[in-house]
C-alpha cells in the first residue's frame, strides 16, 4: 500500500498512526485499515508534533505509535508524541518490534495506555481498540481497569527421560490449544524453559532473539509489557518464548522470580504450556506448585521406570503436591498388543501411579513434522499422535470453561 504522510484525508479521522516511517509497519497498516476502514491517517513523528499545536483534536480517538529497534538510539521524537497525547487526553497504542525492554519500559512510563507486539498476533488490535475504547478519561480509573486478570492455566510438561517426547508434546498440545479457541478469544502461550539446548524454536522454525535474554537477567522485574516484547507470534495463534539465542545456566532465574514470570504470562494468557528442562532445578518445584497441572511423559522403559522412581521420591521428601502429576506415556502400544498393555500395567504398579494419558506412536511423521518446523496439524492431520493430542487440548479447554462458568 502506497502512504502519502503529508496529505490530508477527506473523511473524518478517528486514529493517527504515527511513526519514524509507517512503510517499516505494512501489516499494522493492514490491520488498521481493515479496522478503521479509511477513518485513519498516518503521520511522522514531527507531523504528529504538529499537529497537536495546530489541532484541538476534539473527536480524535486514540494515536498508535508505532516504533523498532532502528527508533531506540533515539527515542525522544517518539517520547515526545506519546507525552504530548497524554497531556491532550489522547489514548495510545504503542506498537512496538525488536525493542528492548528497558526502552520499551521507558515508553510505557510515559503514559501509553496499551502495547502491542509486532507483527501483531491475530486479533490483537481489535483487542487493544476495544480496551482503548472502554478506558474511562479518569487516569485512576484507566489504570484499574486496564489491568491484565485472565488468571490462565499453568501446563508445564516435563521429560521423565531425555528422548520421550515432551518437546513435542507441549509444542503440539499448545498449538491444539490455540487453534482450538481461534473463534473465541481464549490466548495461549508456549514458553521453552530449557535455556540451554530448547528444542521449541526448532520445531516451530522460530529465531532466538536477543530480547529473551534480556527478560531472563531481569526477571525480577518483569512485567506484562517487558514480557511480550520477548514473546514472538507463530502463524498468528501462537505466543511463543524460545529458549535463548546462547546458552544459559539453569538458575539464572531463581524461584521468586520464575513464579513472578509465570504468573505474570497467566496475567495476559488463559493457557501457559511450559517446556520444562528434563534437569530438575531450584526453581522446578516453585513451578509445579503454583501449576494446574504437570504431565511427566514417559515410556515403557527401564531407563524411564528409573528416573520416574527418582522423580517421585523427590516429591515426597519435598512434600510436593504430586497429584497435580499427569502421567503421560509416549509411543504407547496399539490396542491389539496384549504383551505391551501387561507391561503398561506392570510400569504402572511397580510406580504406583495412574497413566491415564496413553500417546501413539507417531512414526516418522513426528520426527519430520520437527524437522520441518511444523506441529503435527500442519504436516500429519490424520496421525494418530496428532489426534489424540487434539482430544487432549479440547478437553483441557472445555474443562477450562465449565470450571469458568461453574464459578460464575
Amino acid at each position: 500500500m502506497a502512504l502519502k504522510l503529508t496529505k490530508e484525508t477527506q473523511v473524518k479521522v478517528e486514529a493517527y498512526a504515527i511513526a519514524n516511517d509507517i512503510r517499516r509497519f505494512d501489516l499494522l497498516v493492514e490491520d488498521l485499515d481493515t479496522e478503521l476502514s479509511k477513518n485513519w491517517a498516518p503521520l511522522t513523528f514531527e507531523e504528529g508534533l504538529a499537529k497537536y499545536q495546530k489541532d484541538p483534536f476534539d473527536e480524535l480517538e486514540f494515536v498508535v505509535v508505532a516504533v523498532d529497534r532502528a527508533d531506540e538510539a533515539n527515542l525522544g521524537p517518539a517520547a515526545n508524541v506519546i507525552t504530548s497525547a497524554k497531556a491532550m487526553g489522547i489514548k495510545v497504542l504503542l506498537v512496538a518490534h525488536e525493542l528492548s525492554p528497558i526502552a520499551l519500559h521507558q515508553l510505557m512510563r510515559l503514559g501509553a495506555d496499551d502495547f502491542a507486539p509486532y507483527p501483531l498476533p491475530e486479533g490483537a488490535l481489535t483487542d487493544s481498540l476495544e480496551r482503548l475504547r472502554d478506558m474511562p478519561n479518569n487516569p485512576a480509573e484507566t489504570k484499574e481497569k486496564s489491568g491484565k486478570n485472565r488468571r490462565g492455566m499453568i501446563l508445564p510438561v516435563y521429560g521423565i527421560a531425555g528422548g520421550v517426547g515432551a518437546s513435542t508434546f507441549a509444542v503440539n498440545l499448545a498449538w491444539e490449544m490455540a487453534t482450538y479457541t481461534k473463534k473465541t478469544n481464549k490466548r495461549v502461550a508456549l514458553l521453552d524453559l530449557n535455556f540451554q539446548y530448547g528444542s521449541v524454536s526448532t520445531y516451530l522454525d522460530m529465531p532466538r532473539r536477543e530480547a529473551i535474554y534480556d527478560l531472563l537477567s531481569d526477571a525480577s522485574n518483569v512485567d506484562n509489557d517487558g514480557l511480550a516484547q520477548a514473546l514472538s507470534s507463530f502463524k498468528t495463534r501462537l505466543a511463543v518464548l524460545t529458549s535463548p539465542l546462547d546458552a544459559l545456566p539453569l538458575d539464572i532465574v531463581g524461584a521468586d522470580d520464575m513464579e513472578k514470570l509465570l504468573r505474570t504470562a497467566a496475567m495476559s494468557y488463559d493457557f501457559v504450556v511450559v517446556d520444562m528442562p528434563s534437569t530438575l532445578v531450584g526453581w522446578s518445584d516453585r513451578v509445579l506448585q503454583i501449576s494446574e497441572a504437570m504431565f511427566a511423559v514417559l515410556e515403557v522403559d527401564m531407563r524411564s521406570a528409573q528416573n520416574a522412581l527418582r522423580f517421585l521420591r523427590t516429591l515426597k521428601a519435598e512434600d510436593l503436591p504430586h497429584e497435580k502429576i499427569q502421567y503421560a506415556l509416549n509411543r504407547a502400544p496399539g490396542f491389539t498388543d496384549m504383551n505391551g498393555k501387561g507391561r503398561i500395567k506392570r510400569l504402572a504398579e511397580s510406580l504406583a501411579i495412574d497413566i491415564n494419558i496413553l500417546l501413539p506412536d507417531g512414526g516418522k511423521a513426528v520426527t519430520n513434522s520437527n524437522d520441518q518446523g511444523l506441529p503435527l496439524s500442519e504436516t500429519a492431520p490424520k496421525n494418530a499422535l496428532r489426534k489424540e493430542i487434539r482430544r487432549i487440548a479440547t478437553s483441557l479447554v472445555d474443562m477450562a470453561a465449565e470450571q469458568k462458568a461453574a464459578v460464575a
